[in-house]
C-alpha cells in the first residue's frame, strides 16, 4: 500500500499525517506542490492541514491551482483514493473534487480544541472501522471550517450517504453540523477535524486510529 502526501508552503500537518499512513501500514512518499505528477503505484494522497500559500484569496484556491493539483484530480478520477483534512478539506473544495465550501467561523475565531464527532455512515473505506452513530473525540483546528452549501447539495450529501462525520456541538456554524463528506464514489474524503492527531497514544486519544486502519484495511481487501 502506498500513500502520497502533499506538501505546500504553509503545510504543517503534512509529517503527522505521513506518521498516521506509516502507523496503518502505508509507505509514504512526500510529493512538493511544483511537481506535476504523482509517483507511480499510489493508492491514496492525503492532502494536509496547514495554511497552504497563506491562506491568500481563499483558504485552499491557489493551491488547488498549483502544478500538483493536475494529478491530484486525475488520480481522483480515475478511482483513487483521496483524504483531506483541514486545509486539504478546503483545497478539495476549491478543486471541484467535493461540493461546497468552508467559510469563516461563524465566531470568526480561530479554534483550536477537541471536539465530540458523531460518525454518520460506515458505508466507506475510511469510516467502517467506526459503528454509525459512534461518538468519537477529534482535534480540530482551523479559522474556515465552516462548511456550507446550498440546501439541494445538503439534500443530496444527506440522501447518498455521503455525511462521512457531523459535530456533536458545532463550533463553527457548520451547516447541518456537517464535519465531513465523502464523493460521489466514496472515494474521496473531506473533513475539518484531524484523525492523524488522535492516532498516537502520546497524543492524548486515539480516535483518528480506525479511519486509518480502515483504509489499509479496504485497500489490502480490494
Amino acid at each position: 500500500m502506498k500513500a502520497a502526501v502533499l506538501v505546500f508552503p504553509g503545510s504543517n500537518c503534512d509529517r503527522d499525517l505521513a506518521v498516521a499512513f506509516r502507523e496503518a501500514g502505508f509507505s509514504v512518499d512526500m510529493v512538493w506542490h511544483k511537481d506535476t505528477a504523482l509517483p507511480e503505484g499510489v493508492d491514496i494522497v492525503g492532502v494536509p492541514g496547514g495554511f497552504s500559500y497563506g491562506d491568500y484569496l481563499r483558504c485552499g484556491a491557489i493551491a488547488a491551482q498549483s502544478p500538483i493539483a493536475s494529478a491530484l484530480k486525475a488520480h481522483a478520477a480515475r478511482g483513487g483514493y483521496t483524504l483531506g483534512i483541514c486545509n486539504g478539506f478546503q483545497i478539495l473544495t476549491e478543486t471541484r473534487l467535493l461540493p461546497g465550501a468552508l467559510l469563516q467561523n461563524a465566531g470568526l475565531k480561530y479554534i483550536c480544541r477537541t471536539v465530540g464527532l458523531r460518525v454518520e455512515t460506515a458505508d466507506s473505506a475510511f469510516t467502517r472501522g467506526y459503528d454509525k452513530g459512534q461518538e468519537i473525540a477529534i482535534p480540530i483546528a482551523h479559522h474556515d471550517g465552516n462548511y456550507t452549501a446550498d440546501p439541494d447539495t445538503l439534500d443530496r450529501l444527506a440522501g447518498e450517504d455521503r455525511i462521512a462525520f457531523t459535530y456533536t456541538d458545532t463550533p463553527n456554524g457548520a451547516a447541518r453540523d456537517i464535519a465531513g463528506i465523502l464523493s460521489e464514489n466514496r472515494r474521496t474524503l473531506g473533513m475539518m477535524p484531524h484523525p492523524e492527531r488522535a492516532a498516537d497514544p502520546a497524543h492524548g486519544g486515539t480516535d483518528g486510529q480506525a479511519l486509518f486502519r480502515a483504509l489499509a484495511e479496504s485497500l489490502v481487501a480490494a
